[in-house]
């Protein structure tokens, strides 16, 4: 068990999730070393007593678990392999835990690095979006050795509530693979119905309330179909992400020679909504298809 006096945590990653993510777990009352490419976005969480670390390097040297949530599993391997990365430069007996989405194969192989140098490696993506970041209520899909995910299951739970072991290492990827695929096609779903209901001439505000409720009801439709009205395409999570989770499920599921039709077609919807100056909103930006 993981005890407060001597957990010093690492957070590596504090943008629209991570720095919520890092907060809950200041707030237990953890001491906590952060790095982030901009030092800017870990500014409201050094004010809260975090510590300053100018390289991964530098965390691996002084704490024993280390969060990271970054952006690209280029991102991901550079950080956990590279030179100035955490398993180079780690601890034995620290607990490595990796919630970016990122690809299945890449989290094998760190927890195959990792596991040389006595350290346990968790691939943990989540799901829930800034919302779900926010309050605390996140999904978290864990991939990894089942001791290991016993440990550092109590710091799962100050970030999230549904909380589930998958298997062994990259299974926590393959999870939110399956969780993003759903959420491309529903997406579209979400999208269309909005357009459909204000073409016909209808207040979609109270047509939401009709159907949210209904068997159509989904968390895009509650939390996303509103804020398509509303006009705010600010990110829960960035268009440029999902493109970048659409293409590596795409890639397992060719691997699996499996068809996935849904998700190809929104991967080129949203890569057109990419092309447009898109990128760097929101998933609900997909409304905006209809909108050009």
């Amino acid at each position: 068990m993981l005890e407060l006096e001597n957990t010093v945590i690492g957070f590596i990653g504090t943008g629209v999730m991570g720095k919520s993510m890092a907060e809950h777990l200041l707030k237990a009352g953890y001491s906590m070393i952060v790095f982030s490419r901009t030092k800017e976005k870990a500014n409201e969480l050094l004010d809260l007593g975090a510590v300053w670390a100018d390289t991964p390097k530098a965390v691996a040297e002084k704490a024993n678990v280390i969060f990271t949530m970054v952006g690209y599993p280029s991102d991901v391997e550079e950080i956990y392999l590279g030179e100035n990365g955490l398993i180079p430069n780690g601890k034995a007996g620290s607990y490595y835990i990796d919630m970016t989405t990122s690809s299945p194969s890449l989290a094998g192989v760190i927890y195959e690095a990792a596991k040389t140098k006595g350290i346990q490696a968790i691939d943990a993506p989540v799901s829930g979006g800034d919302v779900g970041a926010r309050e605390a209520t996140l999904s978290v899909m864990a991939g990894g050795e089942e001791e290991a995910f016993k440990v550092v299951k109590p710091l799962f739970e100050l970030i999230g509530k549904n909380i589930v072991y998958q298997g062994k290492a990259g299974a926590g990827q393959h999870t939110k693979m399956s969780n993003q695929i759903a959420i491309a096609s529903n997406m579209i779903g979400v999208s269309e119905a909005i357009i459909y209901a204000e073409k016909a001439g209808l207040n979609p505000e109270n047509v939401l309330k009709s159907i949210s409720a209904g068997a159509a009801g989904s968390w895009s439709l509650s939390n996303l179909a509103p804020r398509m009205l509303q006009g705010n395409f600010e990110p829960g999570f960035y268009i440029k992400h999902f493109i970048k989770d659409m293409k590596i499920a795409l890639a397992e599921a060719e691997r699996m020679d499996m068809p996935v039709p849904g998700l190809s077609l929104a991967k080129s919807l949203y890569e057109q909504l990419a092309n447009m100056g898109e990128e760097n909103s929101g998933t609900h930006a997909l409304y905006k298809y209809w909108k050009k």
